[in-house]
């Protein structure tokens, strides 16, 4: 409870944090518009109280009168009573369309200021749509803008990036799974054929070919199978059936299954775990998950060495370790060993019977159930770590 509460208080300074960090990022951008508008405000009342300074307290209206005598030959009396009349009687409209004028001339100038900052996003939209943002400069104020677009170029071109690499791997899946199944389906030919052409042969014979065959169709279709189900997961087509399950006694079952595999591999499975460990899940698809583990676990373990198998309840989650001693995975491997439609060459020998997509299904029913499954390799021992909620008591 304490840690939780740790969290939320940490989680909640995060998001204060963010939010500060967020509405400083624009600080300067709106000081600086603020800043101009007032400046423009100001400068306007400056000038409308400049021309009523100067213009009817001071000695300007003087010069008005002077300039009417000299342009319309009026004597004096004459200019300052059109002075009088047209330009101190109506000074209220006088002032209104000067106000009005300054006002719209000094907007303009602050409108063209804003159009720049409009002008600039528009070339780094551009130079984003270009998929270079390298010689794109903005103003200072306009930093948070640039790294935004800068960050949106990056997330576009790592969505690019990752499904360049998923078509590739489905190619790659594609040919893998045409030579594995081109394998059994040419054997399968071959002695149908032998069996076809030589009607005479002796029943021992015929017996080991159908035999054969036999086997190579139930791999073929697993293969088809395993196919299909993946490519199941990746359109999300497939739901789970969530019960209470107890995963100690799952896992005891599953590990009686694959007694005779382990027998017969020459290793031996060690289990440590204290019952009752309680997930809310689909126990025939949980099971899929320790079963492709438990066989992955075998096929690539030294023969005699120990198959451990561990389980223990957190506060959180239950966590289920399955780890077998063999030739270790490369670090840069173990990061992508889950990812669908991956497999390792190096880990594709026909030895194992396996299609090479037995971890990635196991990771989408891991995920469907909101946990996760990663792997370590260290000193010959790899280990795979599936994490699954504790079901919640009522």
């Amino acid at each position: 409870m304490r840690i939780q509460n740790i969290l939320k208080q940490f989680g909640g300074t995060v998001i204060k944090l963010k939010n500060k960090e967020k509405r400083s990022d624009y600080t300067i951008f709106q000081i600086k518009i603020m800043k101009r508008f007032c400046i423009s405000a100001f400068i306007s009342t400056i000038i409308v109280i400049g021309l009523y300074l100067f213009l009817w307290k001071n000695r300007v209206g003087d010069w008005i009168v002077h300039l009417l005598e000299l342009w319309m030959n009026l004597e004096y009396e004459e200019a300052f009573y059109l002075y009088n009349s047209y330009f101190r009687g109506y000074k209220e409209i006088f002032f209104a369309v000067a106000i009005v004028f300054i006002f719209l001339l000094l907007l303009g100038y602050l409108f063209r200021w804003i159009t720049h900052y409009f002008r600039e996003i528009d070339r780094g939209i551009d130079s984003l749509l270009g998929d270079s943002l390298d010689q794109v400069q903005f103003s200072p104020e306009m930093q948070p803008f640039e790294f935004k677009l800068k960050s949106v170029q990056n997330i576009l071109t790592m969505r690019e990036q990752a499904a360049r690499m998923a078509e590739q791997r489905k190619n790659e899946l594609v040919m893998y799974l045409a030579h594995d199944i081109r394998t059994p389906l040419t054997s399968i030919i071959g002695y149908l054929k032998l069996l076809e052409e030589i009607p005479n042969l002796p029943d021992a014979d015929k017996e080991k070919y159908i035999h054969i065959s036999l086997e190579k169709t139930y791999r073929l279709e697993k293969m088809i199978h395993e196919f299909f189900e993946i490519t199941c997961y990746n359109t999300q087509q497939i739901t789970i059936d969530p019960k209470v399950v107890d995963l100690y006694y799952l896992l005891v079952q599953v590990m009686d299954e694959h007694i005779p595999l382990v027998t017969e591999h020459g290793n031996y499975i060690t289990f440590h775990a204290q019952e009752p460990l309680e997930v809310c899940g689909d126990a025939e698809k949980l099971a899929r998950v320790f079963n492709n583990l438990l066989k992955n676990a075998v096929a690539y373990s030294t023969k005699g060495t120990e198959i451990l198998v561990e389980a223990e309840e957190t506060a959180e989650d239950i966590i289920v370790i399955i780890s077998n001693y063999g030739a270790s995975i490369p670090e840069d491997k173990l990061e992508i060993l889950f990812e669908k439609f991956y497999r390792l060459d190096e880990l594709r020998t026909s030895g194992t019977g396996g299609t090479g997509l037995g971890l990635a299904i196991a990771k989408e029913i891991v995920t469907l159930h909101g946990g996760t499954i990663t792997a370590s390799s260290y000193k010959d021992r790899t280990s795979f770590i599936v994490k699954l909620p504790v079901a919640k008591k009522i």
